[in-house]
């Protein structure tokens, strides 16, 4: 199977570059199923119901959201009746919607999405993600009950994202990172076979500061106070993310690259 994950989309200028380029990503690296983080693509922080249905309606399979799930609060409503977006397993028990969903490609061959936050400081105390993440682990087998799993882990550290891809290696297809709009570059398939990357970046400018414009976070490391909202950057984008290839029989990861497309970056895929 061939999976494509792209990090946290920041704003308009991050929405419109997906939306305009995934169709032919799709077409040209023949993908079966497309994952999104999706949690700052209204206005740098949310995500609303419209901006989610312009989404999917531009290819992507799976939308993934993080602490900022239902800072839009049309989310709260439409997530019910929408399937296609993942919220964090660990998120408060009350939650609207769910946390992992299985999906299927045009084939017919089944893939786990699931995500999970991590705690280490992070604003919000969530319950633990290992034994969290474990549990649908456990009765979602790759190359078993399904062909492919692919596991979101949103936080802040890199060492928690390292050690739930230690964790999961070998029960999960794919282990990525998202969180920091920064990728990172130590993409690779463990000893277990489960393809990883701390950090798939995010889509948006990178002409920023994480995705927003630079003047009023400057401002705020410079002086200590805020004048201004923050406001996502509108320059040209990088799309950021995470290629695997899957074994249907095994469900191990083949084949993993890093994903820069568009923008400022230094350019790489499959």
């Amino acid at each position: 199977m061939r999976i494509l994950y792209l990090g946290d989309i920041v704003g308009r200028a991050g929405r419109q570059a997906v939306a305009d380029r995934l169709p032919q990503l799709r077409s040209d690296w023949k993908l079966d199923f497309v994952v999104v983080n999706g949690e700052n693509a209204t206005g740098g922080i949310g995500l609303s119901g419209a901006h989610a249905k312009a989404l999917l309606d531009a290819g992507v399979d799976c939308l993934t959201l993080g602490d900022h799930a239902f800072d839009q609060k049309d989310m709260l409503q439409f997530i019910e009746g929408e399937p296609r977006i993942i919220r964090p397993l660990n998120f408060a028990k009350d939650a609207p919607g769910r946390g992992h969903r299985i999906f299927s490609d045009l084939r017919g061959r089944k893939i786990l999405v699931a995500q999970v936050l991590g705690q280490v400081f992070m604003k919000r105390a969530f319950a633990d993600p290992f034994s969290t993440v474990d549990t649908v682990m456990k009765a979602h087998v790759p190359g078993g009950a399904v062909q492919a799993s692919l596991i979101d882990i949103h936080c802040e550290a890199t060492s928690e994202k390292m050690g739930m891809g230690h964790y999961c290696d070998g029960r999960a297809s794919i282990v990525v990172g998202s969180h920091t709009h920064v990728p990172t570059g130590d993409a690779q398939i463990l000893p277990g076979g489960t393809a990883f990357q701390s950090d798939a970046g995010m889509c948006g400018d990178y002409l920023s500061v994480i995705g927003m414009e630079k003047a009023e976070p400057m401002r705020r490391f410079v002086t200590g106070m805020g004048k201004e909202r923050f406001k996502p950057a509108m320059g040209d984008v990088t799309l950021c993310g995470l290629y695997v290839e899957t074994d249907d029989a095994t469900g191990k990861a083949t084949r993993v690259e890093m994903v820069r497309h568009g923008g400022r970056l230094p350019q790489s895929g499959p």
